[in-house]
């Protein structure tokens, strides 16, 4: 009976871990170069007497996001870059540590450090990218950055800045954090994609499946409605069994 009770309770948690997820996924269908949730269940083996045995999911968690690749649209803006290929751009995450994303929406602080839209650092050769101040800003298709320092004359030519670095995660095991980046499982860092290119004046788009997630809520509900019932199920039958074993007064 306890065995059953555990595989419902934790049937539950499961699909509600589940339902989070894809409710995150459709919260950012949206979001530029978001790249939806993948949830994955373990299992662990239940052993009883006389041969018995089941099966109950006993964790789950978003191991990592969907590789594939959203609609590019045209914006026109200036630091607007999509990243065609496998290519990802690197970033620095709130703990210092390196890490890589697909948005390419940049920004620029009053300080001159170039972020993404969602406010992390992008790198460069040395470091977090920081611009002094300019008249123009410009991209080049293997993402270098270069300036017309503000009160140039007419004609200036631009003066090269910085590259944005680019990593390439084939070969390398990545998992997505809470934080919509991908890291590098265990730590570490990818390795440089010296190849790379951008496509100026675009934007990557989220790769969510609106119709594939509302299908996915739908199915998830009914596979939670199952576990509930089976939790009423294992209350139905220990309280039958304790009726039973009770002695007439």
């Amino acid at each position: 009976m306890d065995r059953m009770v555990y595989t419902a309770l934790t049937g539950l948690k499961g699909q509600m871990a589940a339902q989070a997820s894809i409710a995150n996924n459709i919260a950012n269908a949206s979001t530029t170069g978001f790249k939806s949730d993948r949830l994955a269940f373990q299992q662990l083996m239940l052993k009883g007497g006389s041969g018995l045995e089941s099966r109950a999911p006993v964790s789950e968690e978003v191991l990592d996001a969907d590789r594939r690749a959203g609609t590019i649209q045209q914006t026109g803006r200036t630091l607007d870059i999509a990243i065609p290929g496998t290519s990802w751009m690197v970033v620095q995450a709130s703990d210092g540590s390196e890490a890589y994303t697909r948005r390419g929406d940049l920004q620029i602080t009053e300080t001159g450090v170039l972020q993404t839209g969602d406010g992390f650092p992008v790198m460069g050769s040395g470091g977090p990218i920081t611009l002094p101040p300019a008249q123009d800003i410009s991209i080049s298709e293997d993402g270098t950055l270069s300036i017309v320092p503000m009160g140039s004359a007419p004609g200036t030519p631009p003066q090269r800045i910085d590259r944005i670095r680019f990593g390439n995660p084939e070969g390398s095991q990545t998992v997505k954090g809470l934080d919509n980046l991908l890291h590098v499982k265990g730590g570490g860092v990818l390795p440089d994609d010296l190849d790379a290119k951008v496509q100026v004046g675009a934007l990557e788009g989220s790769n969510v499946n609106l119709t594939q997630a509302l299908i996915d809520m739908i199915e998830n509900q009914r596979s939670y409605e199952v576990q509930a019932n089976l939790l009423k199920e294992a209350k139905t039958m220990d309280e039958s069994s304790a009726s039973l074993m009770r002695i007439p007064g």
